[in-house]
């Protein structure tokens, strides 16, 4: 992989780099994901927030509980998940990024909630839930 790595939404007026690795390349399988995309399974490319730039417009996000999902206030796509409870820590949506087959996924998370109609016929290791615990050594 070749530094900065980046991204940004379709219409071009997000744009963000990462100066570092990622230190997560992973599916979501879960309801949430899935309404906030539009898609039946997300991918997500984790990047320390401190090695996150933005430019261009800021993005909008959308908060529920812990969790905010940003986009594009001008074309609506998705950009980023950041969860409070995972400090210091902001999830790319692998489509975001512009060379996003530099980034495959090593895991499933929230197999649980996979469509029955979906299958990765992968040997990735498989989460029932996060495969992220929270800080308070929980799954959800």
């Amino acid at each position: 992989m070749t530094l900065p790595h980046t991204g940004g939404c379709r219409c071009g007026a997000v744009r963000f780099e990462a100066s570092a690795e990622p230190h997560h390349v992973s599916y979501c399988h879960c309801a949430d994901c899935r309404h906030a995309s539009g898609a039946p399974v997300s991918a997500f490319v984790g990047f320390r927030t401190d090695t996150l730039v933005f430019s261009g417009t800021e993005p909008k996000a959308y908060e529920n509980g812990p969790v905010s999902r940003s986009f594009c206030a001008a074309c609506g796509s998705p950009i980023a998940y950041i969860d409070e409870r995972l400090a210091g820590e902001s999830w790319i949506l692998l489509g975001a990024m512009d060379a996003p087959e530099e980034f495959k996924p090593t895991l499933h998370a929230y197999v649980r909630e996979q469509l029955p109609y979906v299958h990765m016929p992968d040997a990735l290791p498989r989460h029932v839930g996060s495969s992220v615990p929270r800080p308070d050594g929980t799954e959800e």
